[in-house]
């Protein structure tokens, strides 16, 4: 099969997921499409609860093992919406739809791929693919269940909007829940002690705090305070505010030491993170395959937003059609030739390796 009928045929799953609906947790429609385009190309697949995962066809113990993942949930559409989240919709060249871009567009031209390399002989690394769920909620049940079933994983690509340039590091993330407490009483009452006021001081030391290692790669370790919430009613002054703080974590700090630093230094009365498994992540600026996509004249980056490298703990590499800043937005869309061009240049990237 050529490149341009693998393509069009991803096209055509594509805009069949983007009229499944797959929020997180729910995506047991799309995996029963997925498991059809395996059936049709007589690819052996396994699908373990809403994953779906294949290896090559002459998969051979010893060698190295590539890892082929994007994933097929998508979070709900936001309220702002013009077109049918549910309909596949072309226009001017754009496939709108739900998911389309993060991350249908990435994870079809993903299974393209594999489906190219499915058959051939001799490859010098093995490959695996999985069509993840729950990456949108980093659920139990996502890509970080499958590592336990899969083959060992020695590199991975994983597919999200890029505009297939190279991702090479990918910022952790640690949210903590923290209490800033006072002294209760009636509003018309005197109070040296309002918990609100002392929350004035405590933001303010999150806001100005830096963390000592930037990278080169991710820049400083970014700390924003992003909810907070007090008090019941207009005349009671609360015992305690709740603060919620999102902290993006370079390369260069493991999420463990985040959560020491803040536990020892953050003038809250109390503060815990949530959860410290979502871990930075990142590949070597000399492994092969991105000396292989700089060759090809691709560039390289560091990104921000989080994926599903983060459970992973091998060299990974974040790159994909699309562009990240259409994720979760309203009237979500890929180019149709971002697809075209993101199977080409897999392709033309792992020919390079492989």
């Amino acid at each position: 099969m050529t490149t341009q009928q693998l393509t069009e045929e991803a096209i055509s799953l594509l805009k069949r997921l983007i009229e499944t609906q797959s929020f997180s947790s729910e995506e047991d429609k799309t995996a029963q499409l997925i498991e059809a385009w395996f059936i049709q190309k007589n690819i052996p697949y396994t699908r373990t609860k809403n994953n779906v995962w294949a290896t090559n066809k002459y998969f051979t113990e010893g060698k190295p093992t590539m890892l082929l993942n994007s994933h097929h949930d998508t979070v709900k559409p936001n309220n702002g919406y013009t077109k049918d989240p549910l309909k596949a919709i072309v226009e001017d060249g754009k496939l709108y739809g739900l998911g389309s871009n993060d991350a249908g567009g990435c994870l079809v031209s993903l299974i393209a791929t594999f489906t190219y390399f499915y058959d051939k002989p001799n490859l010098k690394y093995n490959l695996v693919i999985v069509a993840s769920a729950e990456e949108e909620s980093s659920g139990p049940n996502g890509l970080n269940s499958m590592l336990s079933i899969i083959p060992k994983i020695d590199v991975a690509i994983v597919g999200e909007p890029t505009l297939m340039n190279l991702a090479i590091a990918e910022k952790g993330l640690v949210v903590f829940d923290a209490k800033v407490k006072g002294t209760p009483s009636h509003a018309a009452h005197p109070n040296n002690d309002n918990a609100i006021y002392n929350t004035i001081e405590v933001l303010n030391w999150f806001k100005d705090y830096k963390f000592d290692r930037p990278s080169e790669a991710l820049g400083d370790v970014k700390m924003t305070v992003s909810q907070i919430s007090a008090g019941k009613q207009h005349n009671a002054i609360p015992a305690e505010v709740e603060l919620v703080i999102d902290v993006r974590v370079n390369d260069k700090y493991t999420n463990a030491e985040i959560n020491d630093i803040l536990v020892k230094e953050a003038p809250c009365t109390e503060i815990v993170a949530r959860s410290l498994r979502l871990n930075s992540s990142s590949i070597p600026k000399d492994h092969e395959l991105v000396k292989a996509g700089i060759e090809i004249g691709r560039t390289t980056y560091g990104s921000p937003t989080l994926s599903d490298q983060s459970v992973l703990s091998c060299s990974s590499l974040k790159l994909g059609p699309g562009d990240s800043t259409r994720s979760h937005s309203a009237d979500e869309f890929i180019y149709l030739n971002e697809i075209e061009e993101g199977v080409a240049i897999y392709i033309q990237l792992l020919e390079k390796i492989l």
